[in-house]
């Protein structure tokens, strides 16, 4: 170690920020070696999105940041759905009437196999 130096201190910029990045994240970088069927990528979840991304890129967006929201609400509901395979449209009309009466809105479904 150089005098004056913490154990932290590179002289190479993007080797510092790297090494920062592994002790901030450190405990979710080894989380599965703790739970080793959790992915090791989030490929999955990136690969469900795509097609959101795509139609956000189309559309160019929404106008607001309440749109953006909304957006990503229903992109991760009808996702979520689609993933325990389900239908989402009889879950957003359900949510959509509860609203309305101005009760709180229900869980989503479980899985069509549970």
């Amino acid at each position: 170690m150089v005098k004056g130096r913490s154990d932290l201190d590179c002289p190479h910029k993007k080797t510092h920020a790297l090494a920062r990045e592994f002790l901030n994240d450190w405990d979710a970088i080894w989380v599965v070696l703790k739970f080793p069927w959790l992915p090791l990528t989030n490929n999955e979840a990136e690969t469900a999105l795509r097609h959101w991304v795509i139609a956000r890129q189309i559309s160019h967006g929404t106008r607001t940041e309440e749109g953006s929201r909304v957006f990503g609400l229903l992109a991760s509901v009808v996702e979520t759905c689609r993933k325990r395979g389900i239908s989402p449209w009889p879950y957003i009309a359900e949510v959509v009437a509860e609203r309305r009466k101005g009760n709180p809105a229900p869980p989503l479904p479980a899985s069509a196999t549970a």
